[in-house]
């Protein structure tokens, strides 16, 4: 394909992007870790609940685009307690790996949940997302929970990280 990172832009969402993610995320969990079809309807409650009530000062999502091509999205949302944001829905198309992206997509996150007065930025995840697990702790992220579930369709250990901006 012969990306390259300045090609790429993180936009707002348009029309057509909630319908993409929805699609993408399902098809790469299913096909990288075996998810099954009840992942597909978690991220599209995400969405609509974004879509829907979102305050735009202090919750947004970036597309990563090149042109017309969708390559990612990450989401800055209110987190489960006062002064907490939460991370949602980082994904980076495997075309668009390896190009510094998701570090570029974190920090845009990370810098807008500042700027809009969080002092703590929240995320889930899994353990086998070890790229993206590296990623979180080379910024600062430490991992507050990890117990093993049954998600998905199959075993997994679901963790959760947190960034203080407090004090940083």
């Amino acid at each position: 394909m012969g990306l390259s990172a300045s090609e790429v832009v993180l936009d707002d969402l348009r029309i057509g992007d909630a319908g993409w993610l929805i699609q993408r995320h399902a098809e790469l969990y299913a096909e990288e870790a075996g998810f099954d079809a009840s992942f597909e309807p978690l991220v599209a409650r995400i969405l609509a609940d974004f879509l829907e009530n979102h305050d735009p000062t202090r919750e947004r999502g970036w597309i990563a685009r090149a042109g017309e091509q969708r390559l990612g999205s990450i989401f800055c949302v209110k987190g489960p307690e006062a002064g907490m944001a939460k991370l949602r829905l980082f994904l980076l198309v495997p075309e668009a790996r390896g190009l510094r992206l998701g570090q570029r997509m974190l920090t845009t996150c990370m810098e807008f949940a500042q700027a809009a007065g969080y002092d703590r930025l929240t995320l889930w995840t899994h353990e086998s997302h070890v790229a993206a697990c590296r990623l979180y702790a080379a910024n600062g992220f430490s991992c507050t929970v990890s117990k093993p579930v049954h998600s998905f369709g199959v075993d997994l250990v679901e963790q959760e990280w947190l960034r203080d901006f407090r004090g940083a």
